[in-house]
């Protein structure tokens, strides 16, 4: 039988849609007009200009993602086009690493500032030091227990029609 969600649920559900449905598209707003990027494509350029090298083999830099290898690899596609990235096989031929080129680097460097901006006014902005911390908190947590849910043998919960 399915079990409804109660009124504290409820409150915290629709806040995490809120926050999941608006927050990016406000995000690739911000990037796309001052530096002609979606918050993915920043993303992964950013989780690059982090690794030693400016490199990660493709799967390890899905994984930090948080997207498919498929997804990743169309982005990173994109940006081996625009100049920022390319790719190359690893030792062994056993993988494929993704890189940053200078101009990647430097495209980083330059959306750093406006994207930070964004983020410290969309959503740090609204929270004192406590509440920072509990939403670091409560945002790693969520994150594991997701991992861990798709994860398991099946992935997806079954869809509760049998239930009704």
């Amino acid at each position: 039988m399915t079990k409804w969600l109660d009124p504290v649920e409820q409150r915290a559900w629709r806040a995490t849609v809120a926050l999941i449905t608006r927050l990016p598209g406000a995000l690739d707003t911000q990037l796309q007009r001052e530096s002609g990027m979606t918050h993915f494509e920043y993303w992964v350029l950013t989780l690059l200009s982090e690794e030693p090298g400016h490199r990660l083999q493709m799967s390890e830099l899905a994984q930090k993602a948080n997207a498919s290898l498929s997804r990743l690899s169309h982005v990173v596609s994109k940006l081996e086009r625009m100049g920022w990235a390319q790719r190359s096989a690893t030792a062994g031929r056993r993988g494929v690493h993704a890189a940053l080129t200078d101009d990647g680097y430097l495209k980083v460097i330059e959306a750093a500032p406006g994207y930070l901006d964004a983020v410290r006014h969309m959503v740090l902005d609204g929270l004192d030091a406590d509440q920072t911390a509990q939403l670091a908190e409560l945002g790693e947590r969520l994150a594991e227990h997701l991992a861990d849910a798709l994860n398991q043998p099946g992935g997806l919960p079954p869809s509760g029609k049998d239930d009704q």
